[in-house]
């Protein structure tokens, strides 16, 4: 048996949901349900009944209510009202619990989750300063990345998703630049699945004499992503500092997929991201994830284009990208949302992200209203919630299904503590969720109406054993990159 197909068959989270269909899961060795925990909910035709939240809808036309009632049958939500009846429903108490979409991830390097804290003192690439030896680009993109094997791959896509569950992360793009193989493009797909959330599966390159980015995405497509009716679904990756991105462009368009690439000064793009701007090449259907570095030109280009900005701020501050640019994305009337980026840096929740986009677009207003200039309007909490949900939902073209608790809609819904220590007791309820929150009020998560965190636990996941080969992996990793580890290194 492949050492891949053991970790999955092992420890597969949600075993009584079945196997995924990935080939490489089944549930005999998952850990059980724990008792008390709706595991019926999300079932075809079970309706679930989430009585008296708060709800936080981030629909207009469905408004918030003080104390509301949620009635979801199967996978989707049905109706929003102050109070629902059905005698036939499993209920759940949401009394003092902020109910509200879960957030939405457009950015996430999962693949990288063995590195975590790694990097946290790094820059973006290499800049001559022996304190700076060790970057993103030199340190993880050509020494930790060509390393991984399949099973690498499989352990760290389930365990940071896992993870990015409990914290309230309903969906995710996975920017996983690690397609070595269709073995390793395999694993990726199979991580996601075995997880239990939304995903959207981002098919970025690979290195070495078996990697097929970009020519595999069409069989990817047809082998796992056939249909838009199911949790994962594909963007491909466009990045424009590969000779070969006029390919993976056409691959995309061809295949009816969005395309999404990072656009960073720091690493030259501007004028290649000027020149595809000026030749009409950018469409709705692509996403620019950090835009730091760009010219007005190739805002303009991105804007009239229709395209989405995705925005990491924590990392584009830590890591030198650039100075994150939420004005601008603002002032241009962009679609926005936010993303987390890497792991080996900086934390993976989205409560961080939220109050980094909050706290820099203020710092800077504010600092033009000290010195007595002209100031844009102050960003707000519920704008920071907006770009962390149905924000993401629009620029993952996944608004139809998820993003916002709306009638119709898949139930992908967090239950927020809003009785704990930390934010008792409750005066607003978009600013209590953005300035005061973070991952450990996330008391429970469904996606798709199914319950996947239960009352601060995961449900179904060995957490324990999975800790244990995702240790495996990070030791193998350090191992075969030559670099050693250091627990309390600079």
């Amino acid at each position: 048996m492949c050492r891949l197909c053991d970790i999955s068959r092992r420890h597969l989270p949600y075993p009584n949901f079945g196997p995924t269909g990935g080939g490489m899961g089944v549930s005999a060795y998952a850990t059980p349900v724990a008792e008390g925990v709706p595991e019926a909910c999300g079932r075809e035709g079970q309706r679930t009944l989430i009585k008296n939240g708060i709800i936080l809808s981030m629909d207009d036309s469905v408004g918030d209510f003080e104390k509301g009632d949620i009635l979801i049958e199967g996978s989707r939500i049905i109706e929003i009202a102050e109070t629902i009846s059905a005698d036939d429903a499993i209920v759940i108490d949401a009394s003092g619990k902020i109910v509200m979409p879960g957030f939405i991830d457009t950015h996430h390097h999962q693949f990288e989750t063995a590195l975590r804290g790694q990097l946290a003192n790094a820059i973006l690439i290499n800049d001559g300063l022996p304190a700076n030896a060790q970057n993103y680009y030199e340190t993880v993109l050509q020494s930790f990345s060509l390393v991984y094997r399949p099973e690498d791959v499989y352990i760290n896509e389930l365990f940071g998703a896992l993870s990015q569950l409990d914290a309230g992360v309903t969906t995710v793009m996975d920017v996983s630049q690690i397609h070595h193989s269709p073995a390793h493009s395999d694993a990726v797909v199979s991580a996601l699945k075995d997880s239990g959330r939304r995903s959207v599966f981002g098919y970025f390159e690979g290195w070495g004499d078996d990697a097929q980015y970009p020519g595999d995405a069409a069989r990817l497509r047809e082998q796992y992503f056939s249909s838009d009716d199911q949790l994962l679904t594909m963007i491909m990756g466009g990045e424009i500092y590969l000779p070969f991105h006029e390919q993976s462009w056409k691959v995309g368009r061809d295949l009816d997929l969005p395309i999404a690439l990072h656009v960073v000064g720091t690493f030259g793009m501007q004028p290649t991201f000027d020149g595809l701007g000026a030749n009409g090449a950018f469409g709705e259907d692509n996403i620019f994830i950090h835009m730091t570095g760009m010219s007005d030109d190739g805002w303009k280009y991105a804007r009239d284009a229709g395209a989405h900005i995705s925005l990491s701020v924590p990392i584009e501050m830590q890591m030198r990208h650039g100075t994150p640019p939420i004005q601008k994305a603002i002032d241009y009337g962009m679609s926005l949302s936010l993303s987390t980026d890497v792991e080996c840096t900086m934390t993976a929740d989205f409560f961080t992200q939220m109050r980094a986009m909050v706290t820099m677009q203020r710092m800077f207003a504010n600092e033009k209203a000290l010195a007595g200039e002209e100031y844009p309007a102050l960003l707000t909490a519920r704008q920071a919630i907006r770009a962390a949900t149905i924000g993401g939902a629009e620029g993952l073209k996944l608004d139809r299904r998820t993003g916002s608790l709306t009638p119709g809609k898949d139930a992908d819904i967090i239950l927020l503590d809003a009785e704990a220590l930390n934010v008792a007791p409750l005066n607003n309820v978009p600013g209590t969720v953005v300035t005061l929150m973070e991952r450990s009020n996330v008391d429970s998560v469904l996606v798709a109406g199914k319950v996947r965190k239960w009352q601060g636990k995961l449900v179904g996941a060995d957490i324990a054993h999975l800790r244990g080969e995702l240790e495996k992996s990070r030791d193998y990793i350090f191992e075969k990159a030559g670099i050693a580890r250091s627990l309390f290194g600079d």
